[in-house]
């Protein structure tokens, strides 16, 4: 208790020291904004889309209003590009309306870091911005998170979204392809460990129509990776699945409701494993919750897993700029069927204690870092 006095105490001088208005101490955090009639916080949102549109932050207060206690704020740090020669006068907004590339856009970060400071001191304890704007290809990434953290000294609370392999997507980023075993990810991991950074990684576990009966091709490297890096908290974005990646015998012919038990065995002997304590995953995007709830054994195994493991689970939308809040709700509500099958202890969990836990420490800890680093 202490420490985590003294942590906060660092935070808030070094914030007033550099004009930041400065959040309060994590157990203040957690009171404001864990509350009974919340039904969750977003451990996965996203306020622009991939070519930097998106909801007003104001908006998405509104949005959030008595439903949604806390949220990440990240963009998306892939910017689609407008090839007249591809598709003419129609300007893609997404990465599937186009053969043109991808590319890092970099601006990103401050978009997000300029939205969340037009918010009162208030309003801040509801929302913990994201780093995304960097190359995990490149061996420089690393620096440009330190930079942001240096240019927006209290405002973010971890790093990502941000791919490593994705269906659709991997082929299209225009320049290096990122890799599970590249070196310039495991300086990033490292140095988000040593600032206390969230991870929040997206890397499906298998290939698309991948042969049936074979392990999952990434599935060795993601092991490896974690392993390597036992001191970051890193959050697995949608349990490794994808449109195309999902969860059956046969990827290629198998129906959705075909779930694989050996998937389930894969999640379990990760969560199972000492080595990997510092590994979560989140329950986010909606293809995620049509897997869940595809079949009453689906239904079943899910729930079976969260109530085994409540405090290794954060349920996120994935949602991409709402408009509203029905909108902003619907994953939520795809759950209904697994809501009703938890445990108290563990619906609570997944819904709000576990990203009270995980980012009410990040805030601390990258605060202390912050004001012991940035001069």
């Amino acid at each position: 208790m202490r420490l985590q006095l003294h942590c906060g105490r660092l935070a808030l001088a070094f914030a007033a020291t550099i004009g930041v208005v400065a959040l309060p101490p994590a157990s203040d955090v957690a009171r404001a904004a864990s509350s009974p009639q919340y039904l969750f916080h977003d451990a996965h949102f996203h306020l622009t889309n991939y070519v930097q549109q998106g909801t007003d932050i104001d908006q998405y207060l509104e949005i959030m209003g008595e439903k949604i206690g806390r949220s990440t704020l990240f963009g998306i740090p892939l910017q689609q590009t407008w090839s007249y020669e591809n598709s003419g006068d129609f300007a893609p907004t997404y990465y599937l309306q186009s053969d043109a590339p991808l590319y890092y856009y970099s601006f990103t970060d401050a978009f997000i870091a300029n939205a969340y400071l037009k918010l009162a001191p208030e309003q801040r304890r509801r929302i913990d911005p994201m780093i995304t704007g960097f190359n995990p290809a490149d061996m420089y990434a690393a620096d440009h998170v330190r930079r942001v953290l240096e240019t927006y000294p209290g405002v973010f609370t971890g790093i990502g979204e941000f791919t490593i392999h994705k269906e659709f997507v991997s082929s299209k980023v225009a320049g290096d392809t990122a890799s599970l075993a590249d070196p310039a990810l495991d300086r990033l991991l490292d140095f988000a460990g040593e600032v206390g950074l969230v991870v929040i990684l997206h890397n499906d576990i298998d290939m698309p129509f991948a042969k049936a009966g074979a392990e999952p091709v990434f599935l060795t490297q993601m092991r490896d990776l974690l392993r390597r890096h036992p001191g970051t908290t890193i959050v697995w974005a949608h349990l490794g699945l994808g449109r195309v990646v999902h969860p059956v015998q046969d990827q290629a012919s198998a129906g959705a409701a075909e779930r694989s038990p050996r998937f389930g065995e894969i999640v379990e002997s990760i969560l199972s494993d000492p080595a990997m304590s510092h590994v979560y995953f989140d329950i986010s995007w909606d293809e995620v919750a049509k897997y869940a709830v595809a079949s009453p054994e689906a239904i079943r195994n899910t729930a079976t897993i969260l109530n085994k493991y409540p405090d290794r689970f954060l349920f996120g939308t994935d949602n991409v700029a709402p408009a509203d809040q029905a909108t902003q709700l619907r994953v939520y509500k795809l759950w209904d069927p697994i809501w009703q099958l938890l445990t108290p202890e563990a619906s609570q969990k997944i819904r709000l204690g576990n990203y009270e836990r995980l980012f009410d420490a990040a805030r601390v800890r990258v605060r202390t870092w912050e004001a012991a680093n940035v001069k």
